[in-house]
Formats: C-alpha cells, sequence, structure tokens
C-alpha cells in the first residue's frame, strides 16, 4: 500500500506525471520505460519493480484518469440526476482519450483489478446519486441495477458498437431503469 506523503507516493505522482507529459507531447506510441524514468527523476529498475512492464505503468495511470475528481452534480431529481451523469459518463468514457483509457487500463491488468476498480468508480458515484434521490424521499433502483441497465450498455457500445453513440441513447437507458423501477 501506498503511504499518502510518503517517498512510494512521490514516485508514484512524478511517474504518474510523467507518462501524462510525455504521453501529450510525443504520443502514447512513443513511451518508454526508460523516457518515463528519466522525465520522472527514477531509475528504469524503479519503474519495473513498481509496475513491471509498461503496459502495467500505463494501466496503473489509466485506472487514475479514470477516477472521477468530483461527486455527481445535484440537480433536483434523481432522473435529472442520473441522466446528467450518464451523459458525462458516456462524454469521457466515449472520447477518443476515454477509449484509450479504457484500453490501457484493461490490458494491463489481466487479472480483472482494475476493471473492479473502475467498475468501483462509477458504482460511488451512483451510490451517491442514489442517496441523495432516498434522502428526498424518492423511490431508487439499486445500484447494480443501474449497472446493469445504464453502464453496461454504454460501456458495451462505447467499446465495440460506438456509431451513432449519442446523448440521446443514455437518456433512453435511464429513463428505461427509471419505469423498470416504477413497475
Amino acid at each position: 500500500m501506498v503511504r499518502p506523503g510518503g517517498r512510494s507516493a512521490r514516485i508514484q505522482a512524478s511517474v504518474h506525471a510523467a507518462v501524462r507529459e510525455l504521453a501529450s507531447e510525443l504520443g502514447r506510441d512513443a513511451l518508454t520505460v526508460p523516457l518515463v524514468a528519466q522525465r520522472a527523476g527514477v531509475t528504469p529498475s524503479t519503474i519495473y519493480r513498481r509496475w513491471g512492464d509498461l503496459q502495467e505503468l500505463l494501466s496503473d495511470v489509466a485506472v487514475e484518469r479514470l477516477r472521477p475528481d468530483t461527486e455527481p452534480e445535484d440537480h433536483g431529481t434523481l432522473s435529472s440526476d442520473l441522466t446528467a451523469w450518464a451523459e458525462q459518463f458516456l462524454d469521457d468514457m466515449a472520447a477518443p482519450s476515454g477509449r484509450a483509457h479504457i484500453r490501457d487500463a484493461l490490458l494491463g491488468d489481466p487479472d480483472g483489478g482494475n476493471a473492479g476498480r473502475c467498475s468501483d468508480y462509477a458504482a460511488a458515484q451512483i451510490d451517491v446519486i442514489l442517496a441523495r434521490a432516498a434522502e428526498r424521499g424518492e423511490d431508487t433502483p439499486g445500484t447494480e441495477t443501474v449497472i446493469d441497465h445504464v453502464v453496461a450498455p454504454l460501456m458495451y457500445r462505447i467499446l465495440f458498437r460506438p456509431d451513432g453513440l449519442d446523448a440521446s441513447y443514455a437518456r433512453r437507458l435511464v429513463a428505461g431503469v427509471l419505469a423498470r423501477n416504477r413497475r
């Protein structure tokens, strides 16, 4: 485990920053462990010891990039909160950088831990939305129901069938899960 503020955390922060900067300057395909190490001010062996290889490092950086920075906005109703969140999720994940982060997160982690972390990020955001709605007295579906009926179809379409994918699709998914919940 990384200690907050410890040497390990500083190394992780500098290596992650180096990856982001170099990818922006040179492109992702130009990255090498020695190049990242030089920019981060560490030795290549430090990177190999901690991450194993470049793909695992890119995976770790991608997972951090996919972590939301803020809680979902409160728009006053479950429908508007979940719709706004789903539209933003779609925008972020369907963008070329979002798809690249998803790809990197999954490719560098064959045991699935990163996929679980990314799923946990979405679930935590949905939990906030559902808790707010419950506090307002609204009837809410479960988090897993929203994952199954909103997030999963969005991710499938983002990764495998992105043509024609737009905000109206996200709105239809949300409307469907909320209608299912009212039955």
